[in-house]
């Protein structure tokens, strides 16, 4: 109890107290906690789909510090929780230290590629659905000038930010594009404050639509583009309920897909590389009734009409993390 108690308080004494079933499931949720209303609820939503559809029961942690990453794999495998379900690339050393050391033990990791035997890697083609959104962006804009505002400034959130400018660019080739990002550490993550001062700088400089993929940072992004009056982008989760009529779209990255389906498929998953793009239902743009009434007809079928080629490899949409370049945007 003393090792839980250290590790994360009453919550972390319940997620991993002795007597876990044999084989059930358990996942880490990244900093910001798994009610960020983005990236980590994602993954949240998906193992409650499992639960639901089979009476099922997982364990989950949402850790407090970088320092509890391994700690919490290990206890949860030595408790023989399996599959083990990590979201988040930040994940990616501990597992490297773990994975070899329970061989009997599955893991899958969220975001980032891990060798190993007894590993599912799986990643997503974000700069796909990030064109289909920026596409969007630029159709709605008024001022011919939109915003992007990334989290934690790694390759992976400027994969984002390229694909989405591509976008924009390819509806509007004189569009301007107006990049942030929130900082170099984890707390980039979980900074809604930063995120809305980035917000109304954008506002400022003239943008009418801004693209957030910054998890619980964009929820203030969000927030002042509905109080400023003009347009933002969800992203992750689907989060056009948060300001009916403001969201214009959200960029659906189907992490609860990708959970669903490794605790469906249980200890005796396939391991190894998984890809998630829009040909596979991993990526997509959101449309429901609270943004219905911004997507006009002629929107939705021209944005239709890339995403099906870029699934059928018609359109290619260059991802800067296979090669650190954007030709549509500079960092």
């Amino acid at each position: 109890m003393t090792f839980m108690k250290s590790l994360m308080g009453a919550a972390a004494s319940l997620a991993l107290s002795a007597g876990l079933a044999v084989a059930e499931p358990a996942i880490i949720f990244d900093l910001g906690g798994k009610f960020d209303k983005s990236f980590n609820e994602a993954a949240f939503k998906g193992a409650q789909r499992w639960a639901e559809e089979t009476g099922g029961k997982f364990r989950d942690i949402e850790l407090q510090s970088e320092a509890q990453r391994e700690q919490a794999l290990r206890r949860f495998a030595e408790n023989g929780a399996n599959p083990v379900v990590m979201v988040g690339f930040a994940f990616a050393d501990a597992l490297s230290q773990v994975a070899d050391d329970y061989p009997d033990t599955k893991f899958v990791i969220i975001d980032m590629v891990v060798d190993k035997p007894n590993v599912r890697s799986v990643v997503f083609n974000e700069h796909e659905g990030s064109y289909l959104v920026g596409m969007l962006a630029a159709m709605a804009s008024k001022t011919g000038k939109v915003g992007f505002i990334g989290g934690m400034d790694i390759p992976l959130i400027r994969k984002f930010a390229c694909g989405y400018a591509q976008g924009v660019k390819a509806v509007k080739p004189e569009a301007e594009i107006i990049s942030n990002m929130t900082g170099t550490t984890p707390a980039a993550w979980n900074d809604p404050v930063k995120g809305s001062e980035l917000a109304k700088a954008q506002i400022a400089q003239g943008a009418d639509v801004i693209y957030a993929a910054a998890g619980g940072t964009g929820v203030g992004v969000l927030q002042t583009a509905a109080d400023e009056g003009i347009l933002s982008i969800g992203v992750d989760s689907n989060q056009n309920y948060m300001h009916p009529g403001k969201v214009l779209t959200s960029m659906m990255k189907r992490v609860d897909n990708a959970v669903y389906q490794a605790l469906k498929d249980g200890p005796d998953m396939e391991t190894g590389f998984s890809v998630m793009g829009l040909a596979n239902g991993g990526v997509d743009y959101a449309l429901d009734e609270y943004n219905a009434p911004l997507i006009s007809a002629e929107m939705k079928a021209r944005v239709d009409e890339a995403k099906a080629a870029i699934a059928g490899g018609e359109i290619k949409v260059h991802d800067y993390m296979s090669d650190d370049s954007c030709p549509a945007l500079s960092f």
